[in-house]
């Protein structure tokens, strides 16, 4: 009997043994089949300018670019380095007469010009893989009349502080990239100066849904120059870690300080929403050197309501210590687009900025949509626009694809600030403005 005891315990033994080997396997197979490298994009692109909700960069997703125009002309399709570009050329009719501010990027009323050139060289690392470490980079530099916003001080940034040039140039974005796909479910350092997250309007005009920027993008942060890590965690989640040197500031100038970033992306098991937030940037956040350490809250979250209707919506939090008004020095001369020159005022304790701007899209075709955004922003001491008020944007836009290389984006725009005597349109002598703008782009 006692034999017999020892046997069924051992044969039991045995059977649990081997199902929880079989329950461990099981365990590990369903781990890595629902890691998806990359989740399908909600989006379609054409027409939308983007296929993904904000959040790049996204590991598992194949970033490499097609080969434009340029690449074809080189004769080098074959090479995983892309050379490729974009020309913006813009005008509008307004209702100022010698300046468009605090509007983006058309500054100035009644005219045509030269928006921006760009040129990118890129090399995007295999994320797709998990088998092998694998790198790259990306390099954008772009001429015209945008350099003005995307300057940082200490990168060519003469032609802006001590000039105040129309056009000028700028490289914007200068970075290496590094994957380690044995970290986390995937690990992509960043390091070198690239865009500051987690807006939903972009620097470039390829990458927008309208032609003109929303008051609260104009002013907040555009670049950062350190290092950020990208940790994917499972199908839904990216968590992002940095340091930078501070917002539009190379980490040599005297303006530099040192902030750090924390920002995590989340997508829903059905994949049509997602939220992108976190703090960009928490420093001292102390003004320097006349230029801005803007601190920083934001959070953007997409929804799609269908294959024809989706909205993007951002809000943010800005602060920082004794500033003046109207931020970063532009030491002049003062020019008829721009003649808010020269140190503002200092403004005691804490500057502060509220955004929030709501983008609604309507698909009519695989080469058309309508983009409605509204946009509002406060600042109350002026140190983000010259004057202390509060304001609202509203913008409807169309655009139209050609095909996959040119596109217009023609829109009509009315925005106002709202205190009591503040005139910050058309160099301080108006209260609000109207506007009709177009621009064409042409990839290559």
């Amino acid at each position: 009997m006692k034999k017999i005891v020892l046997m069924i315990v051992a044969m039991a033994v045995i059977t649990l043994h081997a199902h929880a080997q079989k329950d461990t396997i099981k365990v590990k197979k369903i781990k890595k089949d629902t890691v998806a490298r990359s989740l399908p994009s909600p989006i379609s692109s054409l027409p939308f300018p983007v296929s993904d909700w904000d959040g790049a960069p996204l590991i598992g997703a194949d970033a490499t670019a097609p080969d434009y125009p340029l690449q074809k002309a080189l004769g080098i399709t074959k090479s995983k380095v892309k050379i490729y570009g974009w020309v913006d050329v813009g005008g509008d009719i307004s209702s100022s007469k010698h300046s468009n501010a605090p509007t983006s990027y058309d500054l100035i009323p009644n005219s045509v010009f030269l928006d921006q050139v760009g040129l990118k060289f890129d090399k995007q690392p295999n994320t797709v893989q998990t088998d092998h470490f694998d790198y790259g980079f990306l390099s954008t530099t772009i001429f015209g009349t945008d350099y003005r916003y995307t300057t940082g001080k200490g990168y060519f940034s003469d032609q802006l502080l001590k000039h105040n040039n129309k056009y000028g140039v700028d490289p914007a974005e200068i970075y290496g990239l590094l994957y380690f796909p044995k970290v986390a479910d995937g690990l992509l350092v960043k390091v070198g100066r690239f865009i500051s997250p987690a807006d939903i309007e972009a620097q470039w005009a390829t990458d927008n849904y309208l032609y003109t920027h929303s008051l609260m993008f104009t002013v907040d942060p555009y670049t950062f120059t350190g290092a950020q890590a990208t940790f994917k965690l499972g199908s839904h989640w990216q968590l992002e870690v940095g340091i930078h040197g501070g917002n539009d500031v190379a980490p040599w100038s005297k303006a530099a300080s040192v902030n750090g970033l924390l920002m995590a992306r989340w997508v829903s098991n059905d994949n049509d929403d997602s939220i992108y937030g976190g703090i960009n940037a928490l420093g001292a956040g102390k003004y320097k050197d006349n230029h801005d350490d803007l601190q920083m809250v934001v959070a953007t979250w997409g929804h799609k309501f269908n294959e024809t209707l989706h909205m993007m919506t951002e809000v943010y939090y800005m602060w920082q210590h004794d500033a003046l008004v109207g931020g970063t020095v532009i030491d002049g001369p003062p020019q008829p687009f721009y003649t808010n020159v020269g140190a503002g005022s200092p403004i005691p304790g804490a500057a502060q900025a509220v955004g929030a701007v709501n983008y609604f899209q309507i698909k009519l075709s695989t080469h058309d949509y309508i983009s409605i955004r509204n946009g509002y922003l406060s600042d109350p001491q002026g140190n983000r626009t010259g004057f202390a008020t509060s304001y609202s944007d509203h913008t409807i836009g169309f655009v139209h694809h050609f095909n996959n290389y040119i596109r217009i984006r023609p829109e009509i725009r009315y925005e106002r600030a709202y205190a009591n005597g503040i005139t910050p349109y058309d160099n301080g002598t108006k209260r609000d403005q109207y506007s009709a703008a177009m621009d064409l782009i042409v990839r290559f």
